[in-house]
């Protein structure tokens, strides 16, 4: 079932790459069903917070009537930013999942590790790598394209 998820996310991750933005798709879970999906519309609402995982919380936020994500699962492709990582633990989901990780802008497992600073009030499972060549080969593709 996670691998389903992720596959979702890595949908969302292309059509961001289509509408020209960088390819990072996010998934919300509860209950095993999806409940919000997002990809990154940073250049399309000029807003350099419209992340994916960004947007789906808000998203899953409004289905649930609820700015708590309690016993929710994140599902992205790339490693959250710190911006995303403090999202992540302030709206208290479950565990996150993502597929590549992002050594020069994550704030997981690479960057400030948001989750290991004592400021961090909520710590969610973190699991990397799951669809990791297929996540790292969209964004190589796309840099690639615009260099």
């Amino acid at each position: 079932m996670p691998n389903d998820f992720m596959q979702r996310a890595l949908e969302q991750a292309i059509a961001s790459e289509r509408r020209g933005e960088i390819p990072v798709g996010a998934v919300i879970v509860k209950d095993n069903k999806i409940i919000a999906t997002a990809g990154n519309r940073i250049v399309e609402l000029k807003d350099t917070t419209a992340h994916a995982e960004i947007l789906a919380i808000r998203a899953a936020g409004e289905i649930l009537k609820n700015e708590r994500l309690l016993n929710c699962d994140l599902y992205t492709t790339l490693e959250p930013c710190t911006m995303c990582a403090a999202a992540i633990s302030y709206s208290r989901i479950r565990r996150v999942y993502y597929a590549a990780e992002d050594v020069k802008f994550g704030g997981v497992d690479n960057g400030v590790r948001f989750y290991h600073q004592s400021s961090c009030h909520h710590t969610p499972e973190v699991y990397g790598g799951i669809y990791e060549s297929e996540a790292s080969n969209l964004l190589k593709a796309f840099f690639k394209k615009r260099r």
